[in-house]
């Protein structure tokens, strides 16, 4: 499976963006996403999560409320759409794929995990 991430941009706070991440190869359906961001001289974080199915999804207190997480599995694309961005959301913004067999379980959102595959990333910039 390979991932392309897009869609990101210079925003001025409060401002939104919608991230696409775009799989190709191996079986999307196959496959939980997750959305992180690497922020200048701090560790990558995770941003938000959605199962296979997109069913059920899972987002941190930073970005809940804002950030909005979902799947189309006919484009093979997983979509955050961004509101109300701030100055703290500048960085590169990537997507990872987790190959899961349990329709019914729920997506993974850990930096250190060992996922799949990974998109090369998008550069989000929050700047007035």
């Amino acid at each position: 499976l390979q991932l392309v991430d897009s869609g990101g941009g210079l925003v001025q706070p409060g401002g939104s963006l919608r991230l696409s991440c775009v799989a190709s190869g191996a079986s999307f359906d196959n496959y939980a996403i997750g959305w992180f961001r690497q922020a200048p001289g701090k560790e990558r974080e995770g941003l938000s999560c959605i199962s296979l199915t997109g069913r059920k999804t899972y987002s941190t207190d930073a970005v809940k409320g804002r950030f909005t997480i979902s799947r189309d599995n006919a484009k093979r694309t997983v979509y955050l759409q961004m509101n109300d961005l701030k100055p703290e959301g500048t960085g590169v913004y990537l997507c990872a794929a987790d190959s899961v067999t349990d329709v019914q379980s729920m997506c993974l959102l850990d930096p250190t995990y060992e996922y799949d595959a990974w998109g090369k990333g998008t550069q989000v910039t929050v700047d007035s």
